[in-house]
């Protein structure tokens, strides 16, 4: 038993370590037996809220902070000791740039939901049309990717549409229960607010939403509850990986080590500026002389004759740190390379051999790493999805809006990649292949819905051809079965 006490002290001692940035405590799942238990206990709810705050909210402001170029290390850390010498703070904003083309890379062309039925397809077109679901779904991927996890919330307005929109991660977190299951019995939104001494509390259950006001104690006062008939906890969680890390949460040490070595960089050439002048010998030169010759980057120096009349040496040269370029260039090279290579980040300026573009397949080659992220972020994004559009046709079924089967809708995300279609197509046609109107639309990114695109074709050639008959013109085309003209 003592060994197992040693074990575990030793372990937390580990976690909340010094050379540690974010303890253990920072990234847990919460976990209840069940809602009806913790209604009846509202102080264990409270402890999830202050944990949270005091655990978990550091962690994600640390990340919001990089994204937004705030760096704390370079910023906060005290780190020159001389108060006369330059002391630049130069923060480059790595997180950003692996955020967003992280999103461009999955989002830039925004995802397709498909239902076999037109009529439900035309549903969930609507639903998403309704809620800019492209803009929706990108706004997750960012959040995944900045802080290792996003939410949503669903709910009905007061035109008793369904609408979904993201919640802020900072004030949002999810319960689930004790099996290996791990299914969400609750969810918890607070609303901070730093002009009034309470905050607001929303808790979700699987068929309510209860509100509560809390205080600087933490202790919670039931304001109100309300039903909602999701049928479930209509707050989702989307996980960015198994661990819930952010996409570049494990590269903060190597953004310090380069804001770092830029802020030396740019101390350096600044204190060159600065460097002390040193005249070596006996000069005949007065102080106000001296003043006005450096005022306009001259030196004129003339020694003083010696005791037998001959005039003696003279020597006038700077004291600086020594720089070693090439060695520190090398350095910030070799950081700038890691940071992308434990992103999966391709570095797109290394290609030094021209300005010719390069072709899709051979971007596709420099992004192999970052495939297989995507791999993992679409499979559990796809998760999270199904669980919207399944939440969706609960309250759909409810509301005698039609009901659909969630394993039917196919979801589809695309690369976005500049492609070599043409050439494909070049290659299929040589063969003699031969594609439908409704395929050869399909491959237009800018066509979202190839069967809708096809009926308005026929209705546009229809209307003409009464028009023609009306005049007494005849239209000679022939209309093929897959709806091309022959």
């Amino acid at each position: 038993m003592d060994k197992v006490n040693e074990f575990e002290t030793a372990r937390y001692e580990y976690s909340a370590g010094a050379h540690q940035r974010f303890s253990d405590e920072a990234n847990i799942h919460y976990t209840y037996s069940s809602a009806d238990d913790l209604l009846n206990k509202l102080e264990d709810l409270s402890e999830f809220i202050q944990h949270h705050i005091e655990h978990q909210q550091p962690r994600l402001l640390t990340l919001r902070n990089y994204y937004t170029g705030n760096n704390e290390t370079i910023l906060q850390k005290n780190r020159r000791k001389e108060e006369h010498l330059a002391d630049h703070r130069a923060t480059h904003n790595f997180a950003k740039y692996v955020s967003q083309f992280i999103q461009g890379y999955m989002m830039g062309v925004p995802l397709k939901t498909t239902y076999p039925t037109e009529e439900v397809n035309e549903k969930i077109r609507d639903i998403n049309r309704t809620n800019d679901a492209d803009e929706h779904n990108s706004d997750l991927v960012l959040d995944q990717s900045i802080y290792g996890r996003a939410y949503e919330l669903l709910y009905r307005n007061k035109r008793d549409e369904t609408r979904f929109t993201a919640l802020n991660v900072l004030e949002t977190f999810v319960i689930y229960d004790d099996t290996v299951e791990r299914n969400p019995i609750a969810a918890v939104r607070y609303i901070s607010n730093r002009f009034k001494d309470d905050s607001k509390v929303y808790l979700y259950t699987e068929s309510k939403r209860i509100e509560y006001s809390m205080g600087d104690d933490f202790k919670l006062t039931f304001v109100d509850e309300e039903p909602h008939f999701f049928k479930g906890v209509p707050i989702i969680e989307y996980e960015n990986n198994k661990y819930r890390q952010g996409d570049f949460e494990d590269v903060l040490a190597l953004i310090d080590l380069y804001d770092s070595a830029q802020s030396d960089t740019a101390n350096y050439i600044q204190d060159l500026n600065d460097a002390l002048l040193v005249i070596i010998g006996n000069l005949d030169l007065e102080v106000g002389e001296a003043k006005t010759m450096k005022e306009h980057n001259l030196l004129l120096l003339q020694t003083e004759p010696d005791v037998d009349g001959k005039a003696g040496n003279v020597d006038a040269k700077y004291i600086y740190k020594q720089y070693d370029v090439a060695g520190t260039e090398a350095y910030k090279d070799r950081i700038f390379n890691n940071i992308l290579l434990f992103t999966s980040i391709p570095n797109l300026l290394d290609d030094k051999k021209g300005t010719n573009p390069q072709s899709g397949e051979a971007i596709k080659m420099k992004l192999f790493a970052l495939e297989q992220k995507r791999a993992t972020k679409e499979r559990l994004f796809k998760k999270s999805l199904r669980d919207r559009y399944r939440l969706i046709n609960n309250i759909m079924s409810i509301a005698a809006e039609g009901a659909f089967n969630v394993n039917d809708i196919t979801i589809t995300f695309t690369e976005n990649l500049p492609s070599a279609i043409d050439q494909e197509l070049k290659w299929f046609a040589s063969l003699g292949g031969e594609l439908s109107q409704e395929t050869m639309l399909s491959l237009l990114s800018f066509v979202e819905n190839p069967k809708e695109e096809l009926e308005k074709i026929k209705k546009e050639r229809e209307e003409r051809n009464s028009f023609l008959d009306t005049y007494g013109f005849a239209d000679t085309s022939e209309e093929s079965d897959d709806g091309t003209n022959e």
